[in-house]
């Protein structure tokens, strides 16, 4: 529940005083022993806390899902969750959780988000190997509210197919663009295109790519200008960092 809802609730008379003070009392988090749940950050950063699933038992994402559910309306994401952990997660919320298996996202969706309607966000990877990370770049963005161009397949050993998509990659607000190898994609396009690159090292590679760590260095040297690096593998924090863009560019932010 946001703090504006809460006032309007005491002023009409829907909520007390006292209950008013007990949600109140959750901010700015709420420790819950083996985390400590940001209720707050949707006032401060316009979104919710966001569940990193990877490294958690299925108990503690239960349980830090089912504390977020006392914020009325928000709709709680989870990433790096795998297909188990979904099958155990909907035994209790059922059908109002989703899971995107290709981006390993849960997403238990409680509310439209105001959308994002002028224009789209490009996500574009170099080949197939990326695109588990790019898909969670996507997915994310789509449950943000901002409609999505996926361009899959378009790296630079055969440049011509990046050619081909290049008018829908330079009409997109913003782009994201996901390699691994060697990572030269997001230096090209953003040599073509006038609009801001993020850029998605992958893990994907032989051994001197390091995990994905010869790509991020390429990418953080980039020659072309407007490029954004996050981490490896990092789709999430891509999108994030995309929606933010795009909502700014649609006076949402």
């Amino acid at each position: 529940m946001d703090v504006r809802r809460i006032l309007e609730d005491v002023k009409s008379n829907r909520l007390s005083v006292d209950e008013a003070l007990r949600i109140l009392s959750k901010l700015p988090f709420e420790d819950i022993d083996f985390a400590k749940i940001d209720h707050h950050r949707r006032l401060r950063r316009g979104m919710s806390e966001v569940v990193f699933c990877e490294g958690k038992t299925k108990e503690q994402v239960l349980g830090i899902f089912e504390r977020m559910l006392g914020m009325d309306g928000i709709n709680i994401i989870g990433t790096k969750a795998s297909r188990d952990l979904y099958e155990y997660l909907k035994e209790k919320f059922g059908e109002d959780l989703v899971y995107y298996e290709e981006a390993q996202v849960l997403c238990l969706k409680r509310r439209e988000l105001r959308k994002n309607e002028r224009g789209y966000v490009a996500v574009i990877s170099a080949g197939t190997a990326d695109f588990r990370v790019a898909e969670e770049a996507a997915v994310v963005l789509e449950i943000l509210g901002n409609n999505v161009k996926r361009i899959y397949d378009v790296g630079v050993a055969g440049i011509h197919r990046l050619f081909h998509y290049l008018d829908e990659i330079q009409s997109a607000n913003v782009i994201v663009a996901v390699a691994g190898m060697e990572g030269a994609l997001p230096s090209v396009v953003a040599g073509l295109v006038s609009k801001p690159v993020i850029a998605v090292p992958t893990s994907v590679g032989y051994g001197a790519n390091f995990k994905g760590v010869s790509a991020l260095l390429t990418m953080l040297n980039s020659c072309s200008s407007g490029v954004a690096v996050v981490n490896i593998d990092n789709g999430f924090g891509a999108a994030v960092f995309a929606h933010m863009i795009n909502s700014l560019v649609n006076g949402n932010l």
